[in-house]
């Protein structure tokens, strides 16, 4: 897909770095956090990029939770090592671990603001963070959630990006494979599948994962990133498009707001695994 490469607009930008607080936390969290963001985006105008981490986790989208075999697909997940997540946005399993960032940017969204706007803004982001690089946005087949705005280096895939919108805020969310090795991730991911699977014949389609599409950025560009890097070279590329960065510290009602939205996810959660 070609996309038209506009400036990030001049934000001012809170700042919310869970690259190592969360780290050993669910992911559930992390979407909690982001719902809770994003409601307050919508409320106050305010515009939120956000770093987070997690440990060995595979998020399975809700289309993953209705395949045949799914709970043996979990119990394999739980057995290599894993936590198996469902995520409240769309898309399908992606994998998560310390050598993945998250990035999310939570502002508020206009009604004329579209879904394909949100995407690229983002692409805009990521292209500014590695501006020596030919980053290509379209979807690879082959790769795990496969999507329109895949990105990509010489044909191999190292992120995928996903949107969510809630009462005037848009939270757009991106895992960047920063570190390892891609095509093993997609190798876990295709055993994931092939277990919830077998030799059933699913009502809708997954992908058809093959590995070696997908690679991490130290992989394709030969240079040992660091999430730290990455996270640092984030707040260059927003500060060099006129925006400003301020930490963001949620207050006592916030606080709240945030464990109403984890309670909910959970919920979600445990309502798809029932």
């Amino acid at each position: 897909m070609a996309t038209v490469d506009k400036p990030l607009p001049p934000t001012d930008w809170k700042v919310v770095d869970n690259s190592k607080t969360y780290l050993k936390e669910s992911a559930l969290r992390s979407f909690a956090f982001d719902d809770t963001l994003c409601t307050l985006a919508g409320k106050t105008g305010q515009s939120f990029i956000r770093f987070w981490v997690h440990e060995n986790t595979i998020v399975l989208g809700t289309q993953d939770t209705r395949l045949p075999f799914i709970r043996e697909a979990i119990e394999f997940i739980e057995q290599e090592g894993y936590r198996a997540v469902v995520r409240n946005s769309g898309g399908l399993a992606v994998c998560l671990d310390a050598g993945i960032l998250n990035l999310s940017l939570v502002f508020p969204g206009e009604a004329t603001f579209s879904i394909d706007e949100g995407y690229e803004r983002m692409v805009t982001l990521v292209k500014a963070i590695f501006k020596e690089e030919q980053i290509e946005a379209g979807e690879i087949a082959g790769s795990y959630c496969p999507g329109s705005y895949d990105l990509s280096i010489d044909g191999k895939k190292f992120a995928g990006i996903s949107q969510r919108r809630i009462r005037g805020g848009i939270a757009v969310q991106i895992y960047l494979c920063v570190q390892g090795s891609g095509s093993a991730r997609a190798a876990f991911i295709r055993s994931v599948y092939n277990k919830a699977v077998q030799t059933s014949k699913p009502a809708f389609s997954y992908p058809d994962i093959k590995p070696e599409v997908m690679a991490s950025l130290s992989e394709l560009t030969n240079v040992p990133y660091s999430i730290e890097t990455i996270i640092g070279r984030a707040k260059t590329a927003i500060l060099e498009s006129g925006g400003q960065l301020e930490s963001a510290v949620l207050s006592p009602e916030e606080e709240l707001l945030y464990e109403t939205q984890l309670e909910r996810v959970i919920d979600r959660h445990n309502r798809c695994l029932r």
